[in-house]
């Protein structure tokens, strides 16, 4: 599955764009000037959006690539 599939296929369960989600990263405390901060383990942010969203794993893990800077 591509990446854009992934990104997709979250805001089809959750109703939450990209940016939606980066500003609830912001929130949380896990971004700085749009993407992850240093030392933000990926787990974290995987366990927030598999409690909080009921994401899988690899659909987590998307979000944490965005939040990471990918695009594509």
């Amino acid at each position: 599955m591509s990446f854009q599939a992934y990104i997709s296929n979250i805001q089809a369960k959750t109703g939450k764009s990209p940016e939606d989600f980066k500003e609830l990263g912001k929130a949380k405390g896990f971004l700085e000037n749009g993407v992850l901060k240093d030392g933000v383990k990926a787990g974290v942010v995987v366990a927030w959006l598999k409690e909080d969203f009921q994401l899988g794993h690899g659909h987590a893990m998307a979000i944490v690539a965005l939040f990471k800077g990918k695009t594509e």
